[in-house]
């Protein structure tokens, strides 16, 4: 099954660092997943906030590629379509990452590299999973001693946020399938309403409930445009701004990460500058210099290290 959906990306600028002013070209689902992880790759453990992809629909995917057109894969194509023209407008909105080359070549390039690991159940995507599972131990257990309030307290702050938010999101999500199963349901009324006059002998019971019908099919068109209100308006929002403080959540993963790599140095030092006592205390000079120019280096990178926390800080 080799369909794919190919998606048309229009862009108008009057900036310089495009060479045209207006583009079109075409590119898939997995170009943008691809944009994405080189974007995360160059700029989270940066400090940078990179907005996140949509996330990946295995079964609402499959249907369109089965070419099964009901309401489901109509709904699934448009709700990916908008998902992926906010991802680009949250991207191209912020300074730095509309600079970067990969976002320069997938706006303006005819020809993009085929994006690689981006399959849902590729190897590539186990290791990744893998991986993931690896850091969650390690946050249980590296305990970071944070030394900046402000840090602190923010990270605090999205926690819980990320926990009220999914909360919020879950029921919202409820109340968009429930007016979805009211709009079908009074669809249903109407129709037996409908049917039910048009059957009916006595002339002005038949009218009332034509004049039903007609009044029902309005209250169904009002839940088919408040119930899609609600999904693009409310739900799809609400999702973007859960992945969003995922995305924050990871910066400070990268912060920790970093303090944790910078604790590992502190401890390799020390290791490097008792092993020179002992070569010292027991008087081999041919593997001491060897030593003292390892804790040298060993020092240099410490050094630059701190620089760079306190720059971040």
């Amino acid at each position: 099954m080799n369909a794919y959906m190919v998606y048309k990306v229009m862009t108008k600028t009057s900036l310089s660092i495009f060479s045209r002013d207006e583009v079109c070209v075409k590119r898939r689902f997995s170009d943008f997943l691809g944009l994405y992880s080189k974007l995360a790759s160059k700029y989270m453990h940066m400090g940078y906030i990179v907005p996140p992809a949509p996330e990946k629909s295995i079964v609402g995917m499959t249907k369109v590629k089965v070419g099964k057109e009901d309401l489901s894969s109509v709904e699934f194509v448009e709700k990916r379509r908008s998902a992926l023209e906010r991802y680009l407008l949250r991207t191209v909105k912020h300074p730095a990452l509309l600079k970067d080359p990969d976002v320069l070549q997938f706006l303006e390039s005819s020809e993009l590299p085929r994006a690689v690991s981006t399959q849902a159940l590729s190897g590539a995507g186990i290791l990744r999973m893998v991986n993931k599972a690896a850091d969650a131990v390690n946050k249980m257990t590296i305990k970071m001693n944070e030394s900046d309030a402000w840090f602190e307290e923010k990270q605090q702050q999205f926690e819980n946020l990320d926990v009220q938010l999914r909360k919020l999101h879950a029921s919202v999500e409820s109340l968009v399938y429930h007016r979805k199963e009211l709009s079908v349901n009074t669809a249903s009324f109407a129709k037996s309403a409908a049917m039910l006059g048009n059957s009916e002998d006595h002339t002005a019971l038949s009218r009332a409930l034509s004049q039903l019908a007609e009044v029902e099919e309005k209250i169904d068109q009002l839940h088919q445009d408040q119930s899609y209100a609600d999904f693009y308006l409310i739900s799809e929002l609400l999702g973007d701004y859960v992945r969003l403080i995922t995305a924050v959540k990871g910066v400070f993963d990268q912060r920790m990460k970093a303090w944790a790599k910078w604790q590992d140095a502190q401890v390799m030092l020390q290791r490097k500058r008792e092993a020179e006592a002992k070569l010292q205390y027991a008087n081999k000079p041919d593997k001491l210099q060897q030593a003292t120019d390892e804790i040298r280096e060993c020092s240099g990178v410490n050094q630059e290290r701190n620089l760079h926390r306190s720059s971040s800080v």
